[in-house]
């Protein structure tokens, strides 16, 4: 089964579970490291999540999992908070994300660059503006490859 078949179904596994608990979905992963494979699922809420929050989580979801079986090959289970660098997925976390610190790699340059580390000053008609320094960029969200939330000293 293809990775991206494994995460749909996980996320319409556990979607309602969470909505109900308000949590955040906010990433499912399904990769290969080595000879093991890991099925991650990032979950947050207002306030941030803890380990009995992830514990809940990963109890009803494991049930769920072995009961309709959907992964053929063994697989660790992993629930966790994204982080305090937290990934920005959809355009929705990217509008939560204004005013905040941000790291944005681009798949073609702007403005002579391919990575951006700032605070992000708007997400409106689909173009990020980040200060870098002294200096403001436009990047068409199009051409946005990646983005997180950034922890800048």
């Amino acid at each position: 089964m293809s990775t991206p078949k494994i995460k749909g179904i996980v996320e319409e596994m556990v979607r309602s579970f969470l909505d109900e608990h308000n949590f955040e979905l906010v990433d499912v992963e399904y990769v290969k490291e080595g000879s093991n494979y890991f099925l991650r699922v990032y979950v947050d809420k207002e306030g941030g999540i803890d380990i009995d929050d992830c514990g809940m989580i990963s109890e009803y979801l494991s049930q769920k999992l072995d009961e309709n079986d959907p992964i053929p090959t063994a697989y660790f289970l992993e629930v966790s908070s994204p982080g305090a660098e937290r990934p920005l997925k959809k355009s929705e976390d990217v509008a939560k994300a204004v005013g905040k610190d941000v790291f944005v790699t681009v798949y073609e340059a702007v403005d002579g660059q391919k990575e951006f580390e700032g605070r992000l000053l708007s997400f409106e008609n689909d173009e990020l503006v980040i200060s870098v320094g002294k200096k403001q960029h436009t990047i068409p969200y199009a051409k946005v490859a990646s983005a997180r939330l950034a922890i800048i000293f």
